[in-house]
């Protein structure tokens, strides 16, 4: 538990004590360098909106595609279809929030290998979704390993060296069977581009065996029930702009990678598998709600509401029906916004301004705070899945594709929008009510400022908008979506 400090010239992020006289970067160049990594990340949102407004939503082709082979032997070819649009969105809006996120936190010492680091990330985190290769998707797929490696091992508070190795050797180690799987697959057809692949019918043994290789990568990135360590830790530990990259994006790569290797390619294999990972589903949602209602740090409470969200949209893509697959997509680009604005809230707001993550300590923070406890209730209600929220059409259009493929499945797992509310609503009332301000603290905090509004506004907005109008996702979508269906039930 930390006490504020006023009038240091130590600032405290996530318990790592950094000099702010660093002498070694004037504080005109610091902000010059991070202008220049801001601009840079917002050009590239930018060029993905240019990219969306010329997008022809009435294919299921691949749009935009480039060739390159110059660079090295193996050909590398990028393009972007129906589904692969909306992650790529996705990913362009929030990593500028990532970076706005720790504008005042890192040292100056430290800030260039920041600034690298998260633009490194977002151009590896683009390839994973632009690229038409599936072996190139398993390199980009990892690659990002390194640079969050170094983002937390470097950035993170006290377990730090901990939490980094956690996450690098959980999701190698888990990829390393998607490698097997994708190999074989070379092997026997002779190419791993997605188009050329999806024209090949797998016999049946063969399928079975690549799916459980590719399916064990895709449950330890999601990540379900046992295989959950690495998250909690890695969130924990991790900087505020490594927290905002792992739930917006990275826990997004499993979902994309489904309709990729999966649904098109081993329809036979995850189709008779369907009960085995709606029970993996459904016992990651009771097990991951039940914790998330008994912690009592803040950063872990929302850590472990996006391994529940994760398993609702992971069953919902395995549905084989139209209306789940399009609710999985919906309810992953829902959770990238609010999750991240609730790791913004509670990592970054609360714990700049206190030093502690202990749900115990705040109080009455709407007497302080009103502005905040606006936005902060606001990506409650999504995370709630209350109607009016992108959160919502996702979750119902998910559960409703449980219903269809298995109604016992789709009963047990309507339990989540009962947990969700639960363990949201009862942490919003002891952080927002509960009495008046903790006597840990000696001096009023200020509400909002400028930076962390329009951080915070952003992604209110896009979550009260694709709530209310959620065609500008489902019309781009539905030719993808209804192409997996037809190859499933070949």
């Amino acid at each position: 538990m930390g006490l504020v400090i006023v009038g240091s010239t130590m600032q405290q992020e996530n318990g790592t004590v950094y000099n702010t006289n660093d002498k070694h970067i004037s504080y005109d160049e610091s902000t010059y360098l991070k202008s220049i990594a801001l601009t840079t990340s917002t050009l590239v949102l930018v060029v993905c909106l240019f990219i969306f407004i010329l997008f022809h939503f009435s294919s299921n082709h691949f749009q935009f595609i480039q060739s390159q082979s110059e660079i090295i032997t193996y050909s590398m070819n990028f393009g972007v279809d129906g589904s692969s649009i909306y992650f790529m969105l996705l990913t362009s809006i929030i990593m500028p929030i990532s970076l706005l996120s720790n504008w005042n936190s890192i040292s100056n010492i430290q800030l260039k290998p920041f600034l690298i680091i998260i633009l490194l990330l977002e151009t590896l985190l683009l390839s994973v979704f632009l690229v038409l290769d599936a072996f190139l998707f398993y390199i980009f797929f990892e690659s990002i390993l390194p640079p969050l490696f170094l983002l937390i091992g470097m950035f993170g508070s006290a377990n730090k060296i901990r939490a980094s190795f956690y996450l690098f050797l959980y999701t190698l180690l888990g990829s390393l069977f998607m490698l097997l799987a994708i190999l074989k697959m070379s092997s026997i057809v002779g190419f791993t581009l997605y188009d050329a692949m999806y024209k090949v019918n797998f016999i049946y043994y063969l399928q079975l065996f690549f799916f459980a290789g590719i399916f064990i990568a895709f449950a330890v990135k999601t990540p379900t029930i046992f295989l959950n360590t690495w998250l909690l830790k890695a969130h924990v530990e991790s900087p505020l702009s490594g927290s905002i990259i792992l739930a917006g994006i990275v826990l997004k790569l499993s979902l994309y990678g489904v309709f990729r290797l999966i649904l098109p390619l081993l329809a036979k294999a995850y189709i008779v598998s369907t009960s085995i990972i709606y029970g993996i589903g459904f016992i990651t949602i009771f097990y991951g709600s039940l914790s998330t209602i008994r912690t009592v740090d803040v950063k872990e409470l929302i850590a472990y509401s996006s391994v529940c969200h994760a398993a609702v949209y992971l069953m919902g893509v395995f549905s084989n029906v139209v209306t789940g697959i399009e609710g999985g997509i919906l309810l992953g680009l829902a959770h990238g916004f609010v999750s991240s604005g609730l790791f913004i809230c509670v990592g970054g707001v609360l714990y700049d301004r206190s030093s502690t993550r202990l749900i115990s300590v705040y109080r009455g923070m709407t007497q302080l705070m009103p502005v905040f406890s606006i936005a902060f209730f606001i990506l409650c209600l999504g995370n709630c899945g209350v109607p009016l929220t992108f959160n919502f059409i996702g979750e119902f259009m998910s559960l409703y594709g449980i219903f269809e493929r298995h109604i016992i499945f789709g009963v047990l797992s309507s339990v989540s929008i009962v947990f969700s509310a639960a363990y949201t609503i009862y942490m919003f009332n002891r952080i927002a009510f509960g009495g008046w301000y903790s006597k840990f603290f000696l001096v009023n905090i200020p509400d909002l400022n400028k930076r962390e509004l329009y951080m915070l506004l952003t992604l209110v907005v896009f979550t009260i908008i694709l709530g209310i109008y959620p065609a500008i996702v489902l019309d781009g979508i539905n030719y993808s979506t209804s192409t997996l269906i037809y190859c499933s039930l070949l």
